[in-house]
């Protein structure tokens, strides 16, 4: 019995010093939101040359698992001269699915800019809960566990929701009619247990 108290006691006080943590670092978290989050959108909602990229590097991952699912574990992130493609898709693949995305983008469908894993709609839903969070904070002027559970519930409701129209119409632009794809490099990257994916940046151009 004495020995069981000498194992729990520590874990018990740990977790008792988060509870009473966590509110704290939430908070904080949630100042640093509001304010970094927007930052990040208009800093891409202005540069039409990323939003054209951001939307091709979601229609090529969307091509690929209308065909195949989640199979190849895709992600990526759009820069000014191309965007990246991670996941374990061959080459040919993501390249062929890169331009049947822009050929169906310049069909109009505006869709495939629009990915359900996009870190728009997780930094949206994150600001969502992090406003949510200060509301109650300043309403009922105290920190709890209740509020940050009821602010991070209703952000995951209406955070999908709207982080779909986010990326619509301020971090993707669909009108790709004056982008080239160039080129497709592939980038090694180091093997690891816990790393055992490709990594291509699809390199692009205006015409």
């Amino acid at each position: 019995m004495y020995l069981l108290f000498l194992i729990l006691f520590p874990v018990l006080i740990f977790v008792l010093l988060n509870l009473i943590i966590l509110p704290f670092q939430f908070t904080v978290r949630s100042l640093v939101n509001v304010i970094t989050v927007p930052k990040e959108i208009f800093r891409v909602a202005v540069n039409k040359r990323v939003r054209q990229n951001h939307a091709l590097e979601h229609a090529t991952i969307n091509v690929i698992e209308e065909k195949y699912g989640t199979l190849f574990n895709l992600s990526g992130y759009a820069l000014e001269d191309g965007f990246i493609i991670r996941g374990n898709a061959p080459t040919d693949m993501v390249y062929e699915a890169a331009a049947i995305g822009q050929r169906r983008l310049k069909r109009g469908e505006r869709y495939l800019a629009i990915h359900k894993r996009c870190g728009t709609s997780l930094a949206i839903t994150n600001l969502i809960a992090s406003v949510l969070f200060l509301i109650l904070l300043l309403k009922y002027g105290y920190f709890n566990l209740l509020n940050i559970v009821i602010a991070i519930l209703a952000a995951s409701m209406i955070g999908p929701f709207f982080g779909k129209y986010v990326q619509l119409y301020l971090t993707t632009a669909q009108d790709v009619e004056n982008m080239e794809i160039i080129n497709i490099i592939y980038r090694n990257q180091p093997m690891s247990f816990w790393n055992i994916n490709n990594e291509y940046f699809v390199q692009t151009r205006r015409i």
